[in-house]
């Protein structure tokens, strides 16, 4: 186990690492995750795909969404977070 709480990638596999990005990033930003919408392997670590709640109203249809992708290394740290969009909870990608 590192010292951040999560498995390393060798021992938890995608799972450990995925939950150790989620509680960093809630950490980090006060902003509790939703769900987990892609994760991917990158030279230096994994990028992890992070969807939020960042205001909530009713009904929870017109709630604003966001999607942050989340950079992790090898070692299970959170080196970076960007939000790539905003968007209705209710709302359809076209």
């Amino acid at each position: 186990m590192t010292e951040n709480g999560v498995l390393g990638e060798d021992h938890g596999g995608l799972v450990a690492i995925v939950r150790g990005a989620l509680a960093q990033f809630a950490g980090l930003t006060q902003l509790d995750p939703v769900a987990t919408t892609g994760v991917r392997k990158e030279k230096d670590g994994w990028s992890v795909l992070v969807d939020v709640v960042e205001l909530e109203r009713v009904p929870t249809t017109t709630s604003v969404m966001a999607t942050y992708r989340v950079d992790v290394d090898t070692g299970g740290s959170v080196c970076g977070y960007e939000r790539l969009r905003r968007f209705t909870r209710g709302s359809v990608d076209q």
